[in-house]
């Protein structure tokens, strides 16, 4: 899971949601993304796993209420699931 990420693929449930977010969340998740290409545990992204049910899931801040779940498929490849407020954390 380390260095760049080469491919990021979108479930549907994360582009739906994406659809929905304010203008400049949209923007904001974009900057976050090029960043989290280069470096995926980049200390401005607060990269961080989750636990118990999820415990197979990472996720990393866009903003302080907004945040982007994903799994790493290999090292190279990524599934982003959700995007959303603390909500997604079901």
């Amino acid at each position: 899971m380390k260095g760049k990420i080469k491919n990021i693929n979108y479930s549907k449930p994360f582009l739906k949601s994406l659809k929905k977010l304010p203008k400049e969340i949209i923007e904001k998740a974009k900057e976050k993304e090029k960043i989290f290409r280069k470096d995926p545990f980049d200390p401005r992204l607060k990269t961080h796993k989750l636990s118990g049910k999820e415990k197979e899931i990472w996720a990393f801040w866009i903003d302080y209420h907004y945040r982007i779940k994903l799994v790493f498929l290999d090292n190279n490849e990524v599934l982003f699931l959700e995007v959303g407020t603390h909500k997604i954390y079901k």
